[in-house]
């Protein structure tokens, strides 16, 4: 003879009957999935940010470290060329001042005769 299913116990009217342990882990599962949902959206914001002060940082590295290289060749070379020029225009306003007329003092007058 086959056994006949049991009829299911109901639980009593005042009380709940308890999730099984599977449903518990769902629901605290979904639980967390939904706390966590909302942080998502913060934590990449906050990690653009992160990556924007990064790159920032990296450029004010690498303009202090090429402050701070040594002149090249071609940067003393250039250098050199402008204070050949510089010294070149400085002699010819020298040679200009000293050939233009000098200013002479004039010449005492005697003192005015009061009579």
């Amino acid at each position: 003879m086959a056994k006949k299913d049991a009829p299911k116990k109901k639980a009593p009217a005042g009380k709940k009957q308890q999730p099984s342990r599977g449903d518990a882990v769902r629901a605290a599962a979904a639980q967390a999935i939904e706390a966590t949902a909302g942080q998502a959206g913060f934590t990449r914001e906050r990690a653009q940010q992160l990556a924007d002060e990064l790159v920032s940082a990296a450029g004010r590295v690498r303009d202090t470290l090429e402050d701070l290289r040594p002149a090249g060749s071609d940067e003393l070379l250039a250098l050199r060329e402008r204070v050949d020029a510089l010294e070149a225009r400085v002699q010819k306003l020298e040679t200009a001042r000293t050939t233009t007329r000098r200013r002479t003092t004039p010449a005492k007058r005697p003192p005015a005769s009061s009579t």
